[in-house]
């Protein structure tokens, strides 16, 4: 199936299990692969036959945004049901979250979920 990906998207929001995680925020980073036919774009040039990227962008930044959750596997899960209900012709989604941020004392690039889903 073909591919509309977007790579490291950072999105300052408000996630964590500690409260200052959600009082004073920190970045997020998004990688989203969004699974869908491309064979009518390919051939029509027509934005309106595929997904844009700059409207799964924005989707995933709203989503992301518009409430403090504990953990990042209900922020993923929730961005994967809003770009569903965004974007009919996705079927499948593979997204990662990561947290290069986390409050953990250690050394280390980030922590993330990855999750897939498909559209039931």
């Amino acid at each position: 199936m073909d591919k509309i990906i977007v790579k490291s998207l950072k999105i300052f929001a408000f996630h964590g299990v500690n409260p200052e995680e959600k009082e004073n925020g920190q970045n997020f980073v998004f990688d989203i692969t969004a699974f869908l036919d491309l064979n009518k774009p390919c051939n029509s040039d027509d934005v309106n036959d595929t997904v844009s990227y700059a409207k799964i962008i924005k989707s995933v930044t709203r989503i992301a945004t518009s409430e403090k959750n504990d953990l990042l596997e209900r922020v993923a899960e929730r961005v994967a049901n809003g770009l569903f209900e965004d974007f009919p012709k996705i079927q499948k989604l593979k997204i990662t979250l990561k947290k290069p941020e986390a409050p953990i004392n250690a050394d280390f690039d980030y922590v993330a979920v990855k999750i897939e889903r498909e559209r039931q």
